[in-house]
């Protein structure tokens, strides 16, 4: 008798802890209309990509990290993708057309907006980085740094649809409709 009622509180207290996990989880998920910003995307995507004079090098797609990243590093990783984008990627590219640029701009306001949802997060200490989420962006940054930064602007920025599709993955259900 003794034995059930012992089973039956680990069995109690490990349903516990991960319902408070996955809560916890959820409340820093990405709560954006993921849709608005892949529009915008796409409305910029060939020219973007027309100007890419690497066209077999990639930063995000062939390394494969963001594939690789497990649910307990997704947070991380966003964050630590987001800050890429915002303080590398939009501050190297430079664009001369008025509506690429204002396209770009819309795409970075709502970078900047999911930052600072993620920061909230992190402030809370429910936005942990493990090895592989720091290894990935590693990854990332080192990819991007092998171009001159001009062209891994573009690069990068020809990419972000890599980017969004995996955010879009990793914080299903949260995102507005």
């Amino acid at each position: 008798m003794k034995t059930l009622c012992v089973s039956l509180w680990l069995v109690a207290a490990v349903f516990f802890l991960c319902s408070v996990r996955a809560r916890g989880l959820r409340r820093c998920l990405i709560s954006m209309d993921i849709h608005h910003i892949e529009e915008a995307f796409q409305e910029i995507k060939k020219t973007i990509q027309a100007k890419d004079p690497f066209q077999n090098v990639t930063i995000l797609s062939t390394s494969e990290t963001l594939h690789r990243i497990k649910p307990l590093d997704v947070c991380c990783m966003t964050k630590n993708l987001l800050a890429f984008y915002v303080d590398k990627v939009f501050k190297d590219h430079q664009e001369l057309n008025p509506q690429i640029l204002r396209k770009i701009s819309s795409i970075a306001n709502s970078f900047l907006y999911m930052q600072k949802a993620l920061r909230q997060c992190q402030e809370q200490r429910q936005c942990h980085c493990r090895d592989e989420a720091t290894n990935a962006t590693r990854i990332i940054h080192s990819n991007y740094d092998q171009l001159e930064a001009r062209s891994a602007a573009i690069k990068s920025l020809g990419e972000l649809d890599v980017f969004l599709a995996w955010i879009d993955r990793n914080h299903q259900g949260t995102s507005a409709a």
